[in-house]
């Protein structure tokens, strides 16, 4: 509302709500810190699970923050800037999810602190800034470069990626899957530069068997059977042909009539199908082809003929599916079956349909230099199939940040606890009120060691003190080791984090923290109500929209 020569002027709709001032920053901090609240106990190895259950009664049990956030139904616009920080994390660095939101939960809630001794904001997200950049630089300071192609170090990493999770139990057997997995997807680019792209690794859940028989296959595994029970159901030293293209009898682009008036008739055009489609399997198997994996549909004529031709054949893969096997084979994905040659072939040492927790599934192995593979995930239950993934997922962009930037630090809250000592003194070289949120940042970084304490059941004051005082002695990678309670050198217990990660972390806390701090109007429209069933059209009542009781107005 806004008032003209003392008459009250409307300007938003009948209905609307709005916050001012202290008013809207203290409901976005207070939404906000409740988010970081929800997953906060879920951080670090002795981190607690989750229960989710939506509306229609389906179960997620998880520590995974960013899946947390993401079946949360979060109504707050405050609290869904959160939910965006964990997944613009899980995207970049894969691992750090919970840290970002809880750390940037506490740089709000120090804020509030500065806001209450009437600091205005503005000043305050200079600080952050300020103390994120120099975060930043102690950060690039404490990384240590390290040897990727040491399959050892790498498992640390992974290994870290996933303790905590449930699937940590089996942690050096997916550890090792996932190393290899990574290893096999690394491309060299322009300069030799590593490049590893995940999403080059396709995973199959199947329930089922224990999570120890998780396979990797150097290859595909489609989940897919044979299409025909005449075909081969094994192709040793395979070529295999990749169609984009439906094998099937061509129907005509527009719509067309056509009359046939005998039986010969008749006889001919079908005789002529039949024709075209045995000439699709002629052509196949012409190429060389032993093995055929279609995106679209293959007509039973042509299943047939492929069949006594002796060659496999499978349908309807994925484009996903077809992308990757073409990476693995070094095969082309053909869309015109007239166009394919033997030069357009993959090939494989074996294409083999086997039954995998029950369903059928095609796999194809032993393809030489593969650039993507698969990974089939068994589990006792869907939940611990589903998590094995997640932490799967985790493991395998942790790795590929390794070997993409060669460069690491420590876990266990050293970096966290480095950077809160780093940033006391930085913020004491500051000249003006900015003094107070550097020092303020620095006091949140300090919510990740305290985090892992209170998650062991340790007393968070006694192991914050131990652990500042070895960092004070010059132990950058003294982190607290929550097994035992004692505060230990991170490097040697192989606690290991990518850089990555933690730059990602403390970016994007940052970023979320200052933009719901410089918001101090909250505008939300009244949410269009749907009519009730069964009233009219225009005019709510009545059939036809029609007003009760007589004809519309003209």
């Amino acid at each position: 509302m806004a008032a003209v020569g003392g008459i009250p002027v409307l300007i938003l709709k009948e209905g609307s709500e709005r916050m001012r001032g202290r008013d809207a920053q203290s409901a976005n901090i207070n939404a906000a810190k409740a988010v970081a609240s929800a997953v906060r106990t879920t951080l670090g190895p002795k981190g607690m699970d989750k229960m989710l259950v939506d509306s229609l009664g389906d179960v997620v049990i998880t520590n995974d923050g960013v899946t947390i956030l993401k079946e949360m139904d979060i109504d707050s616009p405050a609290a869904k800037m959160m939910v965006e920080v964990a997944k613009t994390v899980d995207e970049e660095a894969g691992d750090g999810t919970t840290s970002s939101v809880v750390l940037s939960g506490e740089l709000l809630k120090k804020a509030e602190e500065l806001l209450e001794q009437e600091l205005h904001p503005s000043i305050i997200t200079i600080g952050y800034r300020l103390a994120e950049k120099r975060s930043k630089e102690v950060l690039d300071e404490m990384a240590m470069s390290v040897d990727t192609g040491n399959d050892d170090f790498l498992k640390k990493v992974a290994k870290t990626a996933i303790t905590g999770k449930f699937a940590e139990t089996s942690r050096d057997f997916l550890a090792e899957i996932a190393v290899k997995a990574v290893k096999l997807i690394t491309e060299t680019g322009h300069g030799g530069k590593k490049k590893v792209d995940v999403d080059n690794v396709s995973v199959e859940k199947k329930t089922g068997g224990r999570v120890g028989e998780t396979l990797l296959v150097q290859g595909i595994a489609l989940d897919k059977e044979v299409v025909h029970h005449g075909m081969p159901r094994r192709v040793e030293g395979a070529k295999i042909a990749l169609i984009n293209a439906s094998l099937e009898v061509k129907k005509t682009e527009t719509s067309a009539e056509l009359r046939i008036t005998s039986s010969d008739q008749l006889k001919a055009f079908l005789d002529e199908e039949e024709r075209e489609m045995r000439e699709m399997a002629m052509r196949i198997r012409d190429s060389g082809a032993s093995v055929v994996i279609c995106q679209k549909g293959i007509d039973d004529v042509v299943q047939h003929y492929l069949a006594k031709a002796g060659i496999m054949a499978v349908r309807r893969a994925k484009k996903s599916d077809m992308e990757k096997l073409a990476k693995a084979t070094g095969g082309k994905v053909v869309t015109n079956l007239e166009e394919l040659t033997g030069a357009d072939l993959g090939r494989a040492d074996l294409v083999e349909e086997r039954k995998v927790g029950g369903d059928k599934m095609v796999f194809i192995e032993g393809c030489k230099n593969p650039h993507a593979v698969s990974i089939v995930i068994r589990g006792g239950t869907e939940n611990i199939v589903d998590e094995v993934e997640r932490a799967l997922h985790d493991m395998l962009m942790v790795v590929g940040s390794i070997i993409e930037d060669g460069k690491a630090v420590a876990g266990g809250g050293a970096v966290e606890t480095e950077l809160a000592l780093r940033l006391r003194e930085y913020s004491a070289s500051l000249k003006g009120r900015e003094q107070l949120a550097a020092e303020k940042f620095a006091e949140a970084m300090e919510i990740i060691p305290r985090s892992l304490a209170e998650n062991s059941g340790l007393d968070p004051i006694d192991m914050l003190v131990a652990l500042k005082a070895a960092h004070e002695r010059g132990e950058k990678s003294a982190g607290l080791d929550v097994y035992s309670g004692k505060i230990v050198d991170m490097w040697e217990q192989g606690v290991i984090e990518p850089l990555r990660t933690k730059r990602q972390v403390v970016e994007s806390a940052t970023e979320a923290a200052v933009m719901i701090l410089r918001i101090d109007d909250v505008i939300m429209s009244k949410r269009e109500s749907m009519p009730p069933p069964g009233a009219g059209g225009e005019y709510g009542g009545g059939m036809g929209g029609m007003p009760p009781g007589g004809m519309p107005p003209y």
